[in-house]
């Protein structure tokens, strides 16, 4: 399938997802992130999550991090849509997050972060067996991705699909992917 019709078909599945099985997908994806090893990990990078779109819900990654690793620092994205560019913030809580003209929560004091980052959480809409993955179309994940070494995660409420018929040389491979079920390595 193609990236377009692949887009489409995950939204319409996503949304129709009742709250009572989002809360569940969400568990179930707490539940595979906290095995991972953050034994090398100094600074996380996450994306917060588009509500009504039911992205997966990371607050419960974020909060279940600073319970258990209060030493990561944990670093969110704010887009510049001109540019299709994204710069990297301090997360200072929720209180410091307000809604952009796309409904996506960004910081708005968190303190620019220009550092290394150990692992990346990438938002997706589908992804196939090779580790490629689906987003919204714009690339800021791929082309924040291009030129950095570190664990790319991409988190997903719904299994691999098959196969994406229109991979190009821009898209970035994701190392892992969680599931609600699994946690798989490419």
């Amino acid at each position: 399938m193609l990236k377009s019709e692949i887009r489409k078909q995950a939204l319409k599945d996503r949304l129709a997802i009742s709250d009572e099985e989002y809360g569940s997908l969400n568990k179930g994806l707490l539940h595979q992130f906290i095995a991972l090893d953050f034994s090398l990990v100094n600074t996380l990078h996450i994306f917060l999550p588009i509500e009504e779109k039911k992205e997966p819900n990371t607050f419960l990654l974020i909060e279940w991090l600073a319970e258990n690793h209060p030493e990561i620092k944990i670093i969110v994205p704010k887009a510049d849509f001109e540019t299709a560019l994204m710069t990297h913030h301090e997360y200072l809580g929720i209180d410091d997050l307000k809604k952009n003209l796309y409904n996506i929560l960004e910081p708005q004091k968190g303190i620019l972060h220009n550092g290394e980052v150990d692992m990346i959480l990438v938002p997706l809409l589908a992804f196939d067996h090779l580790g490629y993955r689906v987003g919204y179309g714009k690339g800021f994940y791929d082309r924040f991705l291009q030129n950095i070494n570190a664990q790319k995660i991409g988190l997903s409420l719904s299994p691999a699909i098959n196969k994406i018929d229109d991979v190009n040389e821009h898209d970035i491979r994701l190392d892992y992917c969680i599931t609600p079920t699994e946690t798989i390595k490419f």
